[in-house]
């Protein structure tokens, strides 16, 4: 009996102390868990501009991060730098960057960046934005990932228009809608220089010439022709004026061309009689003079001549002949 006693008493005192081990081990992992736990700094997560609370035992940002499954590029933004201690309290700012294509006057590549707007990721690639560049979409536009971006910059040509030159900033597009861009409407004859499908180039030259068409009604004087008849009544060799006579007028009308408000060309397109002229009339006579001798067998004609007299009586005179007769 005693000794069935001992067994029951050691048997027991077995299961207890089983029992207390079996608590202070549990105790203990308690104890060390609750300490482990307590260990972790406190620390607040903006990822993407969302905020989250953590407590970790990471070293540094970058494990932070890597941690939360954040394997940050070189051109994300992370606040502060990746091989910062962790503090308690630390506030971290993590924001990915977003891969755009960007156009340049035609070159392209693909960036990576954290901007804001349009505006910033130009800033951000050293890239100056001139108030005549063309850009698209605009300057505010928010940056999104995977979008296109292009940017044409501006330089300066001369435009005559009219006759009328200035200096203008233009990017490289076509002649025509370089001309659309500067609200210049042509008319159906104006002409351009160059063509309008060539392609505008840094100090051109672009000419619009204003071509106009207009009528030109003018009216001259024609002159009255002069139109002869005999007369029998009238001494030969006289003239007698029968009518004066009147001068016409015609009316023509001109195509003329213009070009900058300078005439150019001019075609006759009409002619009309607006007044009709009258002759002149001029009477030419005709009648012969006749003298009658007495003798009844001849009849003589009369002429008119110049005759030529000698005279001893004038100045310087010797009243001789050239033959030498006195």
């Amino acid at each position: 009996m005693l000794t069935n006693m001992r067994s029951l008493l050691s048997g027991s005192f077995r299961r207890n102390l089983t029992v207390t081990a079996s608590g202070l081990i549990a105790f203990s992992a308690t104890t060390g868990f609750a300490g482990y736990e307590a260990m972790k700094e406190h620390v607040t997560l903006i990822k993407n501009g969302e905020k989250q609370e953590i407590r970790t035992h990471a070293d540094t940002v970058k494990e932070l991060l890597e941690e939360q499954h954040i394997y940050p590029r070189p051109e994300d933004y992370v606040y502060p730098s990746i091989n910062a201690v962790v503090t308690d309290d630390l506030h971290i700012v993590w924001e990915a960057s977003k891969r755009v294509t960007m156009t340049v006057n035609g070159k392209r590549k693909e960036v990576w960046t954290t901007a804001k707007r349009v505006r910033e990721l130009f800033a951000a690639q050293n890239i100056v934005v001139g108030p005549h560049d063309q850009v698209f979409p605009s300057l505010d536009a928010n940056v999104q990932k995977g979008m296109n971006v292009s940017l044409e910059k501006a330089f300066p040509i001369q435009l005559n228009v009219g006759g009328k030159q200035q200096q203008v900033w233009a990017t490289s597009t076509t002649v025509a809608d370089f001309l659309k861009q500067h609200n210049i409407t042509l008319n159906e004859l104006d002409r351009v220089e160059p063509s309008l499908h060539e392609k505008i180039k840094e100090n051109m030259v672009v000419k619009v010439i204003k071509v106009q068409k207009v009528t030109d009604v003018v009216e001259e004087p024609v002159n009255f022709a002069v139109v002869t008849q005999k007369d029998v009544k009238l001494p030969k060799g006289e003239q007698r004026v029968i009518s004066p006579g009147e001068k016409g007028l015609v009316s023509k009308q001109y195509e003329v061309v213009l070009e900058n408000g300078k005439e150019v060309s001019r075609k006759l397109v009409k002619t009309e009689t607006v007044k009709q002229s009258k002759d002149r009339i001029v009477a030419i006579g005709t009648k012969e003079s006749y003298i009658t001798s007495r003798s009844s067998s001849q009849a003589s004609r009369e002429f008119y001549v110049t005759a030529t007299a000698y005279t001893a009586y004038c100045g310087g005179c010797s009243g001789r002949t050239s033959t030498g007769i006195n």
